[in-house]
């Protein structure tokens, strides 16, 4: 199908993709790009996508050739592709495994590793970096360092543009036995779906060298727990999982008691509540971040050396607090897992992830998942409200972000929650927003318990567990709720507000209706017409476009 005028597919020679959704094959061209292309913009005709540096790495580190980029887009092709584009591809994939990092000698060292490269000109560049020179000393054979700065020297070279290849040997961990279920702690059949199962070997590769590492891209609902889980039982060593908040927390302890023969003696909770070890410790970012003052040191670091770990699990791996990334620079000799459902960062600090954590080794779209019936299909509609009369000098003589904060807080957008509320009473419906003034007005109209940053930790578990139980149908909750919160039974969100255009928050509020159901899920956005509202809405729409969601405007008049 090479330069047919019926292909969906442009390519243009500065590396960007134009997709023509109302092509026949768009999906399938979409579906091809996806390994290699970031989706950039997302109007109504033309989706564009970039080929970054960072898209090509990633495709290397999972085996992909530059070879395969050329015959996908040959096979989607429009118009003949560019001269120099795909020489383009093959130089920037080539850089990936320019440089090795091996164990000094050629055997596991206590203190040292060895950077090494068969190009001159790259170890001249190595040997000139001022910010390399702090950790490396040069050698006969390349560059030695110690054990420590691993993680500082990729992210040095990742910032040159050489990702590199990481060869040394990881540590093994104090042996754990992690053994899975066949059924739960309430009888029903446990069995880890094949995908999950794909995922886990992606990370741990052939074990060679270079393996048992990695990022694992799984949307919300398909069972990026159960992953990590696998991933566990088949290490078989001592764990430490940090995730985002307690309650994800309790999430993933109840996932381990129910899905493993682990006891609640080898299961430690390390957060504001609870500061326990044991052979598997879940503990969350704020805990591991927090400190008296911004000159103080993190206390809680020490929880990286406590034990002997052997694996460590990154839940939502896109939320990787910055300063964790100096710890985790220390950690590279443990084998390490990322979880997430969208690698976008809004701190831009994707190539963070990539270096410390690991390349992506897996990525299941969405819509694959969907048609297979692991998640529920879900249908997107933005309604645009006018601002009322009163609103609109103020809104006018305002400054940006307080744009954004008059236009979030429009209050007709009650009348609209209320109606649709009214239009869909059999659903199981989540109300969330940004601003707690807007949410808790909400929940008094709508007679519904809610939950915000303020609720105690305790009532935001009953109010969870009494949605999952039936007793409530609608509960309105904040951006706490945006990850890692288990309500299987939601079928219906309406958003009125959010975190300006954060996709990553798109992914994660579309995550809360897709468990699997007998209808389908629905996604409500609530957006003030006319203003910046519209501006962030369409950048958060970019993570639906991304997945291949389609999505309907509708104006509220």
């Amino acid at each position: 199908m090479s330069a047919d005028p019926k292909n969906p597919l442009i390519v243009q020679s500065d590396k960007t993709l134009l997709l023509d959704i109302h092509a026949e094959q768009a999906e399938a061209a979409r579906s091809a790009i996806m390994p290699f292309a970031e989706l950039e913009k997302s109007p109504e005709h033309i989706h564009t996508y970039r080929i970054t540096p960072l898209s090509l790495w990633n495709a290397a580190s999972a085996g992909l050739s530059a070879e395969h980029i050329v015959n996908a887009l040959e096979t989607w092709t429009r118009y003949p592709i560019p001269q120099g584009v795909a020489r383009g591809f093959s130089d920037t994939m080539e850089r990936y495994g320019k440089i090795r990092l091996i164990a000094a000698g050629g055997a596991a060292s206590d203190s040292e590793l060895l950077l090494v490269s068969d190009d001159a000109a790259i170890k001249a560049e190595i040997a000139a970096s001022k910010n390399l020179g702090k950790y490396l000393t040069q050698t006969e054979e390349g560059f030695s360092l110690r054990l420590v700065d691993r993680g500082s020297v990729k992210r040095e070279l990742i910032k040159l543009g050489w990702p590199l290849k990481d060869e040394a040997p990881l540590r093994d961990g104090e042996p754990l036995a992690v053994r899975l279920r066949s059924a739960t702690l309430s009888g029903a059949v446990f069995t880890v779906r094949d995908y999950q199962k794909e995922a886990v070997r992606a990370v741990l590769g052939d074990g060679a060298p270079g393996s048992g590492y990695g990022v694992v891209a799984l949307p919300c609902g398909a069972g990026k727990t159960i992953a990590g889980i696998q991933l566990m039982a088949e290490l078989n060593t001592n764990t430490l999982i940090l995730t985002a908040n307690t309650a994800a927390v309790h999430q993933w302890i109840a996932e381990l008691l129910d899905k493993t023969e682990l006891t609640n003696d080898q299961i430690a909770e390390y957060t504001s509540d609870s500061k326990r070890t044991a052979p598997v410790t879940v503990a969350t970012y704020q805990i591991l971040t927090w400190r008296a003052d911004k000159n103080a040191d993190f206390p809680h670091f020490i929880l990286f050396r406590a034990r002997a770990w052997g694996l460590i699990i990154y839940d939502e791996a896109h939320l990787l607090p910055a300063p964790v990334f100096r710890v985790t620079a220390e950690l590279q000799a443990v084998r390490r897992l990322g979880l997430t459902a969208t690698l976008v960062r809004e701190d831009h600090e994707e190539d963070a992830v990539f270096s410390l954590v690991g390349p992506k080794r897996y990525d299941m779209p969405w819509k694959d998942l969907e048609a297979k019936g692991w998640i529920a299909e879900a249908l997107c509609m933005e309604i645009r409200v006018k601002l009322p009369k009163e609103l609109k000098i103020p809104y006018a003589v305002a400054s940006t972000r307080e744009k954004y904060r008059i236009a979030s807080e429009n209050p007709l957008k009650e009348t609209i929650v209320r109606q649709l509320v009214e239009l869909h009473a059999e659903e199981r419906i989540l109300v969330i927003g940004q601003y707690v003034q807007q949410l808790e007005g909400i929940a008094r109209l709508l007679k519904a318990p809610g939950v915000t940053g303020k609720t105690p930790a305790a009532e935001r578990e009953r109010v969870y567990a009494a949605f999952r139980s039936g007793e409530v149908k609608i509960i309105v909750v904040s951006k706490v709720a945006n990850f890692a919160i288990d309500l299987p039974d939601a079928s219906m969100l309406i958003q009125v507000s959010g975190s300006f255009g954060s996709r990553q928050e798109e992914a994660q509020r579309l995550g809360r209706i897709l468990r699997p159901k007998k209808r389908n899920s629905l996604f409500y956005t609530l957006v003030s017409r006319y203003t910046v509202e519209e501006e962030f809405a369409a950048n958060r729409q970019k993570f639906l476009a991304e997945q291949g969601y389609k999505y309907s405007i509708q104006q509220w008049e």
